[in-house]
């Protein structure tokens, strides 16, 4: 038997009880054991739910139990989880979580301490829910190096931008349709501004590159300047404007980590990933390209990547697997050297822009006011591309994806 303790019963946490339940069944029989959830971690009482008697509201009931074999952590944030995450390992009991900014700023920690204690600590849902991604370039894509990560790695903003887009609805507009949904919370600052995707990209850099990446070590833009004007500029030079996180391994060791909006062509698979679905690539050199994708959030879907994890847990109980070494400040380096085309909207005259970019390709739309002009660049550096704006105001300033 192997007992299961939830920490948090949120949508996540629910969800997890539901899978361990409805598919108790087909996970014994792979696992050749029962795998049984024995308690729920809240601060509220749950008296209409069939868990409704797992619920209690000690978490030293939880940690001095010999009998609780892997703890789940579905709290969310850095503070309280890190607290039992911690007095968990310490225990030796593996954890299993979808906390990706508990992950992001406190993963490398967390190994150390669960390889010290004979556990682990397992997180595939913490960068695409149930996609399953962290694993892959764990295993599947061990025998290359990888060349480049790259992805659309929130699906609330990807949903907004996709209405954007296809209904010519203006950001505010589209936010409030994505909250109404339940793609959006009503604090939405995580999604739009890109610190979402900021702490998953953090972490695929960090597995793929050997070395801990921190968010604030991660330059991070958001979508709150993405406006429609951008979105029919975009279509008019076949190209779509989508929220990327990227990592790219440099010379030097560095890794090149990033979030910002790009223009991505429509001929490039990630301009045809809508509405909340995720998608990742990974450029490895023996294999090329590979992309996963997939919803990358959601209660059942994220919920079958913690239950895999926990079943992976007890398969490996007292293996050294998944690790990276520590961080610092030789460990990432902003995109400011990356060389790209931009994108550049600006209230200036043609001549002026032609004065300062020869190779601008410049574009229209319908309605575009007088004193308005958009243009693609050739290749060059952020600083090159600041140092030849000069004092030309930047309505919008976006790479091109390459």
């Amino acid at each position: 038997m192997i007992n299961v303790a939830i920490l948090g019963f949120g949508v996540v946490g629910s969800g997890v009880a539901e899978v361990l339940d409805m598919n108790s069944a087909s996970i014994a029989e792979k696992m050749g054991e029962q795998v049984s959830l024995k308690y729920i971690l809240d601060v509220r009482d749950f008296p209409d739910s069939p868990y409704g008697d797992k619920v209690i509201h000690d978490f030293g009931v939880i940690e001095s139990d010999p009998e609780v074999d892997i703890v789940v952590e579905t709290i969310g944030g850095a503070k309280i989880a890190w607290e039992f995450t911690k007095r968990a390992l310490a225990a030796g009991k593996s954890v299993v979580t979808s906390n990706k900014e508990l992950v992001a700023t406190h993963g490398c920690e967390l190994m150390e301490l669960a390889q010290a204690n004979g556990a682990l600590y397992l997180f595939e849902a913490s960068v695409g829910g149930g996609i399953p991604v962290i694993r892959p370039l764990n295993q599947c894509l061990a025998a290359n190096r990888v060349e480049e990560i790259c992805g659309i790695l929130n699906g609330t903003t990807n949903y907004i931008l996709t209405r954007m887009i296809r209904a010519g609805l203006p950001f505010e507009a589209a936010l409030k349709e994505a909250q109404a949904n339940g793609y959006a919370e009503q604090d939405p600052t995580a999604d739009i501004e890109g610190h979402d995707a900021c702490r998953k990209i953090c972490i695929l850099s960090a597995l793929a590159f050997g070395r801990h990446i921190y968010p604030d070590q991660v330059p991070t833009q958001g979508i709150t300047g993405v406006t429609l004007a951008d979105v029919a500029y975009a279509d008019s030079c076949n190209k779509k404007i989508k929220l990327l996180g990227r990592s790219i391994p440099q010379a030097d060791g560095r890794v090149c980590a990033y979030v910002a909006p790009h223009l991505v062509d429509m001929e490039n698979p990630l301009a045809c990933v809508e509405d909340v679905f995720n998608a990742i690539t990974v450029r490895g050199n023996a294999v090329g390209d590979v992309m996963f994708y997939g919803r990358g959030a959601g209660k059942l879907p994220t919920a079958s990547a913690v239950v895999a994890d926990i079943m992976d847990a007890a398969r490996r109980r007292g293996q050294k697997y998944m690790t990276w070494g520590p961080g610092g400040a030789d460990a990432a380096v902003g995109p400011e050297a990356l060389a790209s085309c931009w994108y550049v909207r600006t209230n200036a005259a043609a001549e002026q822009v032609k004065a300062r970019f020869a190779q601008a390709g410049f574009l229209s739309r319908a309605g575009a006011p007088e004193e308005e002009c958009a243009f693609l660049t050739g290749p060059l550096t952020q600083a090159q591309v600041e140092e030849k704006l000069g004092d030309l105001p930047r309505l919008s300033l976006f790479r091109v994806l390459d």
